[in-house]
């Protein structure tokens, strides 16, 4: 099989075909961050670096050999949570250039499959993407799959592939204080990452705005476990700023890079070959592993 990944990262893809046990002759990565390049030459020094997505036609590939194309399209320009510019964002005009990348590649090989993934986003978004992926490669499936099924992460994204009758994957049933190398949760399922995580958090946007996933001192699973049964019932939490800030740093902590691996499904310590910033925004940005290797497995 040769597989090529656009948008690569540190190579999310090339992990969830490893433990699918395929067999890859080729793995063609284009990827422009330095330092997701990094994490994933020293885990896989075989694959080939492509560079900038945008310069795809001067790519020195054997365009009939593509069995699979794999693209996680940036993202900013269609979430829910940025400014809703879709293609008239810079970042977002990169749909197109993924379109003619998989349209190149089926053209050469029409029984090669593809997937694409992006946020879960706006209904408006959602059938533009759906409806010019079928105008573009014909054969459209969209899947809607949450990572909670297969890690202890709350991630819901959109997949589009050719690959038919993908079902949703059975839920293994983990749940946070499964992946924690110490401390307590209030919750069974991580708020979803994202690559600004490494910024951290604090408890009002946790509690209030369900962002940015903490972990607590035992000390203060009382007091943490009371401000989340009222949130989640429906209301806004009784707690003043005084009783915000009786729960101090000291009790406390953003998740390690090592349980976002894992709330990833990425192997412990994968991405240890950079500086924890950068662990962080990469993992931020990735996919759940345990996600494409379900949807691929379907091939």
């Amino acid at each position: 099989m040769k597989v090529l990944s656009l948008f690569d990262g540190m190579s999310c893809t090339r992990i969830a075909l490893d433990k699918l046990n395929l067999k890859l002759d080729s793995y063609y990565a284009s990827e422009v961050d330095k330092y997701a390049i990094k994490v994933s030459q020293a885990n896989y020094p075989s694959i080939h670096q492509l560079g900038d997505v945008t310069k795809w036609k001067t790519w020195d590939i054997d365009w009939s050999t593509i069995d699979l194309v794999v693209a996680g399209f940036p993202c900013q320009s269609w979430s829910l949570a940025g400014q809703g510019l879709g293609d008239k964002d810079k970042r977002g005009q990169l749909f197109w250039t993924t379109l003619d990348i998989i349209k190149h590649v089926l053209k050469n090989n029409p029984k090669a499959n593809y997937l694409m993934e992006n946020v879960k986003m706006k209904k408006d978004f959602e059938d533009y993407i759906t409806y010019h992926t079928e105008q573009a490669l014909g054969t459209v499936q969209k899947y809607l799959i949450n990572s909670s099924l297969v890690s202890a992460q709350n991630r819901k994204r959109f997949y589009w592939t050719n690959i038919l009758k993908v079902n949703q994957p059975k839920d293994k049933d983990i749940v946070l204080a499964d992946v924690l190398e110490d401390g307590v949760t209030d919750r069974g399922k991580s708020h979803c990452l994202d690559a600004n995580y490494f910024k951290g958090g604090n408890l009002k946007s946790y509690f209030e705005k369900r962002r940015r996933q903490l972990v607590f001192n035992k000390e203060t699973t009382s007091p943490i476990r009371e401000k989340s049964k009222t949130v989640r019932s429906g209301g806004r939490g009784s707690y003043d700023r005084h009783e915000w800030d009786s729960v101090d740093k000291l009790h406390w902590r953003k998740l390690t890079p090592l349980e976002c691996e894992r709330l990833q499904t990425v192997p412990d310590n994968y991405t240890n070959h950079v500086s924890n910033t950068q662990r962080y925004k990469m993992l931020g940005n990735g996919f759940t592993v345990d996600v494409i290797s379900h949807i691929l497995k379907h091939i």
